[in-house]
């Protein structure tokens, strides 16, 4: 096939691109059309006829709007938090720290994302427990947080901090350090310079970074669960609705929403250039 380079690259992309049309998309596509069906509620068997009763409950009772915002509202919020961490942990690992020393760096980034997410959400669970190690720093028990929704951002902010930190430091090495250098020889100051040159240069690996740990909080549903107390999020009410409630149709229909407000988020991104930063 040496003389067929258009059937070598077939033959190469056909196995992976079979794989994600029928893994990704066709599970993405199973999700769209079962949200249009229903459960009927006699027997509890799947009516596969095109219906919009379950979009009409999500739009018009006000409990799923608010858990649509405060899930939002969530994924934003830790979106920030890793933002406000990441820029200057990775200005110091591009910038500041020696050449070995950033290998190391890097490492450390890395390392926590080696370890299972269950046991960094229960460890969590124990720190910010009543009497935990938190509610000490905070001056008796029942001071700290506790479980809940700052909890749920404090945890999720820590689980996906890498996902910002990585993007962030691979744009910040690649800005030549001449800029840096001729802003202060300008005599600009270092606040000056990180504002008016730094900033704005990072702005498309801040977005990046954003949709891992903006969609990543989204969808997640397992930290509330752990530390979120009596919080619920989107994630929370598609796996009650999988589970007990056993409507699938219905937990279809709730799925949709991350799904719309990712693909909204994703052309909101996409003119900063932050997905060719991925």
């Amino acid at each position: 096939m040496h003389r067929h380079p258009r059937w070598q690259l077939a033959g190469l992309l056909a196995a992976p691109v079979l794989w994600l049309v029928v893994a990704y998309l066709g599970a993405l596509g199973v999700l769209m059309v079962s949200a249009f069906w229903t459960v009927n509620g006699f027997t509890g068997g799947i009516v596969r006829e095109f219906s919009l009763a379950n979009f009409r409950t999500i739009l018009g009772e006000e409990v799923y709007r608010t858990v649509t915002l405060r899930s939002v509202g969530v994924a934003a919020a830790v979106t920030v938090i890793c933002a406000v961490v990441a820029v200057p942990m990775a200005f110091y690992m591009a910038k500041v720290a020696s050449a070995r020393s950033r290998h190391w760096l890097v490492i450390a980034v890395l390392t926590p994302l080696w370890a299972s997410y269950l046991v960094k959400a229960y460890a969590w669970r124990v720190l910010l427990g009543n009497g935990g190690p938190i509610d000490s720093l905070f001056g008796g028990p029942g001071r700290g947080p506790g479980y809940g929704l700052t909890a749920t951002v404090i945890v999720l902010a820590y689980l996906w901090l890498p996902y910002m930190i990585l993007p962030i430091y691979a744009g910040l090495d690649r800005l030549p350090d001449s800029l840096l250098e001729a802003s202060a020889d300008l005599g600009a100051r270092a606040g000056h310079t990180l504002r008016r040159i730094v900033l704005p240069l990072l702005v498309p690996s801040v977005a990046a970074g954003s949709i891992f740990t903006f969609s990543l909080s989204l969808g997640d549903y397992i930290t509330v669960q752990i530390v979120g107390g009596k919080t619920q999020l989107i994630g929370n009410l598609v796996y009650a609705n999988i589970g007990a409630a056993g409507n699938l149709p219905f937990a279809a229909a709730l799925a949709t929403i991350p799904v719309l407000i990712m693909v909204i988020y994703l052309i909101a991104v996409r003119r900063s250039g932050a997905l060719e930063e991925l």
